[in-house]
């Protein structure tokens, strides 16, 4: 059974959320779409507005999955869903990431990405989704 990591993809005009991770893990001083892995039993909707506060102290409005796709880390295989989200405020507390930037697609072309944000981002770039 493939566990669920989720992404949220915010967009304000034609710019999207990305942070930066703290070093030390397998992703370490990577930008990456936000999100995280999903519970056992928990809603992947959930787990995004879960991991959204819990990592930047935000709610999200979590809308229709735009993604899906898979991905491997460490040895263990992934559901990789990425979400439409709304975010409610702009106090942003930093607690796993290093900081957040406003990115066009053209902008994260030449940013170090994990391979599954690169496949989200590839996919945003050849399928423009309105948000």
């Amino acid at each position: 059974m493939q566990r669920i990591s989720t992404a949220g993809i915010a967009r304000r005009g034609s710019k999207y959320l990305l942070a930066l991770r703290k070093p030390g893990t397998s992703i370490g001083e990577s930008w990456e779409f936000p999100g995280g892995k999903a519970r056992f039993g928990e809603p992947p909707e959930e787990a995004l507005k879960r991991e959204f506060f819990e990592e930047f102290q935000i709610h999200i409005l979590v809308g229709r999955m735009i993604f899906h796709g898979s991905f491997s880390n460490r040895g263990t295989d992934y559901e990789l869903q990425a979400f439409d989200i709304k975010i409610l405020g702009d106090g942003f507390t930093l607690a796993e990431h290093q900081k957040i930037g406003w990115f066009t697609l053209d902008e994260m072309i030449r940013l170090s990405m994990a391979d599954s944000d690169r496949s989200i981002l590839e996919f945003l770039r050849n399928k423009p989704v309105t948000i």
